[in-house]
Parts: C-alpha cells; structure tokens; sequence
C-alpha cells in the first residue's frame, strides 16, 4: 500500500538538465475526438500523411490512454493530476473553471523555465475570460475559451456563451466568421513559431476538430455542408471541395457519406498539422523541437446535432473501433486513443508497448527541461522519460478514471475494473474484471473467476477515491 501512496503522489524529483544550454522548442498537440481507428497508422483506410510520418519518424505509444472526455483530459495534461482530484465538476466537459487559480500548470513550469508560452486553440478548462488560458502560464493565447465550436461562426452551441473566440481572452468583434477554425488555429500557431525570439518556446495546438459540427465548405463558404438534393450520397460540390478528394482516393472509396464527410474533416486537420511541421523544418527548428501528439477522448460515433448553427446529425460517422466503448465510456474505446513522441535524433523510431497516460506527459517534461521546483510538488503522473529516450521498460501503476456519476475503472498491469452505476461500488464484487492482454475488446467479464484481483483493485480504486476532493 506505501508503494501505492508513493505512486499516487509522485514526488517531483530534481532534475538536472539533460541538453546542456539548448532547451528544446516544446510542441503538443492535442485533436478533439479522434478515435485509436482515425489514424492512418492504426488503419489505412484513413489518410493522414503528415501523422503518419511524425509517429513513423518517433515512438509511437500503442497503449496511450486518456480520460474520457474533453475537459477532463485537458485537465490531466495542463497539472499532471487526475481531474477528481479537484472535484467532480472537472470529470466531466464543463464551461466552469477546472481548477482554481494558483494551480501549478505545463505552462506554468515551462513558463517559469525561461520559455515562451502559447496557447493556439480549445481551452475548456474556464470559459469565462476572468479564468483563461493566460492566469495559468500562457503569455499568449488564441481561439475559444469554451468546447468545440461551429467551423466557421466560432460560436460554442446555443446560449449565453455562443461568443468565446477570443485572443488573449479579449473576444474577437465578428469572431472571424467566414474561416474554418482549423485553419484560424494553425495560422496563429505559424504566427507564434515565426516571433523573433530569445527564448525556447512551449506552443500548445489545441485544435477543436475533429469534434462536431463537421463542416467542409472548401471555397463554397457561403453554403453550409449538406447533401445534394440531386443525389442524397453525395455532400453538394463534394468533387469540387479538396478534403473529400486525397491523392490516394481513400476518402472517396468510402461508400457512406457522413464517414466521407469524417474522413473530409481528418484529411484537413491532418493538411494543418503538416503546414506547422513544414514551418518548424523551413526555420530549422524541428531538429530541435519535442512534439507530443494525442486525441482527448475517443470518437463521438453518433450525434443528434442541433446543439450549433448548420450542425448535422450523423449516425455512426467515425472509423469503426476493435474495441468496446466510445467517448464518456471508460472502456477501451472511450480512453485508448492514439499518441506519438518525435524528436528528430534525440528519440529513437520505436513503438512503447506499455500502458502510458496522458497525466504521465507534465513529469516527463519536467525531466526534459530539468525542471526544479521551488516547493514539493505532487503529481499522479510518472516520469516516461526512461521508456521514450532510453527505451526502459515502463513501471507497473495504476491508471485511474471517474467520469462524474456515471462510470468508473482502475487499470493496474494487465488487469482492469469497470463499473457504471451511480456511486463507486463500496464492495470489490461490484465490479467488472477484464485481462486486457487475453481480452483486449473487453468481452468477458472474469471477476467471479478472479476474486484475489478484483479485491486487489478496488483497494487500489478506493485509495484513489481517499484522495478526490
């Protein structure tokens, strides 16, 4: 159980710098609802290149889990903390603040390590702008303070917060309508990459695609997506607008439409990633750039729309998953997603095969940097540093989620409970039991078999639940 407790609050340790007086630039990238099947590196029927070449060209982690929502995801990455720890409100998508102000952030750290720090993107973590992006670390910061947002009005649903495009949390008058927000975001993070600077640089790309409302006007901007009336399988002027037409022909072999429309949206958030790699090679500052890539969640599957202006309802619109579970679940499917690390010649093409979190990507970094805090400083993250560069066998911990109210797990080693059900179960034989090594897709409940581990878990699930606010 100490052992336990330790990894549960992992003592920062301090680090010494490891590249000498050059830092790396430090990139993260974070997409919105991509699924582990809508990367073509976890399946060819998808085309996105540039992913493709950043993953084959660093490690990729083929077990990389995630909450499984958006707002709790980004509050796993931003303090290196499972989201629980701050109360329930934050294990759920919510337009409240996430965590108060004064709370230690990647951008804090970094920020604090002499680098220059930029926000490109969602925030979701405080939609208002008196709890923005910039009162934790950012210098600068760009796009919408709440969720995902109409592609080209950049407005958040229906309600009082539908004005949330912002810069340096001053709402932008016109929100820039007219302009695929894909495109407003990757252009700003070109502009951030392009600032004469001293110092290294630390830009988080938070894109909301590929999140709905999917909408893939090419140059007919002023014609919101929808199908042609003349013939129902095809999306009006869909020869005519490139993100429904790649190289390969991938996307136009796909029969279904609202898939097609999917695949559209990947193929032009894939295109911006690569405008921003190709930015960082042209100023020869990928050599000395850390990326990290991930989805927050897994994919939406089905949508009933409406929530947005020219928002359409699409029925089992993503990639389908060798898995159980989607996004709010926390089976496979809802929290495995794909994530990569590249670093030209300082990180070895590989695969790490090991469990790894998106909370464990805070302590890592503070590795990298030779991050010194000035206080002790806990994190339920660990330190991948080991298993990225060194190519170390990553340490059995515990993985932990709580989706508010309504669902649970605890992965420890191969083993994993689950429960749904309003309260955590307050006895071991109210969960599920899966082996994720022999039953990967989550098919067999195995805890009536397996009493002792069952047992084991829920101690390790209720020391976890000791430590949430």
């Amino acid at each position: 159980m100490k052992k336990l407790l330790l990894l549960l609050t992992f003592l920062v340790s301090f680090f010494q710098p490891l590249w000498g007086d050059v830092r790396p630039n430090i990139l993260v990238i974070l997409t919105d609802d991509q699924g582990w099947a809508d990367i073509g590196y976890n399946n060819p029927a998808v085309y996105t290149p540039n992913m493709d070449k950043l993953a084959q060209g660093g490690v990729v982690f083929s077990n990389h889990y995630v909450m499984s929502q958006c707002t709790p995801t980004r509050v796993a990455l931003m303090t290196g903390r499972y989201p629980s720890r701050f109360g329930p409100h934050a294990t759920a998508a919510s337009t409240a603040p996430a965590f108060p102000k004064g709370t230690p952030t990647m951008a804090s750290m970094l920020n604090a390590e002499g680098y220059d720090t930029c926000l490109s993107g969602k925030w979701h973590l405080g939609s208002s702008p008196d709890h923005g992006p910039n009162y934790f670390g950012f210098d600068q910061s760009y796009g919408c303070l709440s969720g995902a947002v109409g592609n080209y009005n950049h407005g958040y649903r229906k309600g009082p917060l539908f004005h949330t495009w912002h810069r340096n949390h001053q709402l932008v008058e016109g929100s820039e309508n007219g302009v695929h927000s894909t495109q407003l975001i990757t252009d700003d993070a070109i502009r951030f990459i392009g600032q004469k600077r001293d110092n290294p640089f630390f830009l988080y790309l938070a894109y909301t695609a590929v999140h709905t409302p999917l909408d893939e006007r090419g140059k007919f901007i002023d014609q919101p997506t929808r199908l042609d009336p003349q013939n129902p399988n095809r999306w009006q002027n869909e020869n005519d607008i490139p993100w429904f037409n790649d190289p390969l022909g991938k996307i136009q072999k796909e029969k279904d439409p609202e898939k097609r429309l999917f695949l559209a949206a990947l193929h032009h958030l894939d295109h911006a990633i690569g405008r921003v790699t190709q930015t960082l090679e042209d100023r020869k500052l990928l050599q000395n750039t850390l990326l990290l890539f991930s989805s927050d969640n897994g994919p939406q599957v089905n949508w009933p729309g409406n929530a947005y202006p020219d928002d359409l309802r699409l029925t089992d619109f993503n990639q389908p998953l060798p898995m159980r579970g989607r996004k709010l679940d926390v089976y496979e499917g809802g929290i495995k997603v794909p994530g990569f690390a590249h670093w030209p010649e300082k990180i070895k093409p590989g695969e790490v095969k090991n469990p790894m979190h998106i909370v464990d990507w805070l302590p890592t970094l503070a590795h990298v940097v030779g991050y010194e805090p000035k206080t002790e400083m806990y994190w339920d993250g660990v330190d991948q540093y080991p298993v990225i560069f060194e190519k170390a066998t990553s340490v059995e911990r515990d993985m932990y989620w709580v989706q508010k109210s309504r669902c649970r797990a605890l992965r420890y080693g191969e083993w994993k409970i689950v429960s749904y059900s309003k309260k955590a179960p307050q006895n071991s034989h109210k969960w599920e039991l899966y082996n994720l090594t022999q039953d990967p897709k989550e098919k067999t409940n195995v805890a009536a078999q397996n009493p002792e581990i069952v047992s084991d878990l829920h101690q390790r699930f209720s020391l976890h639940l000791s430590t949430d606010q």
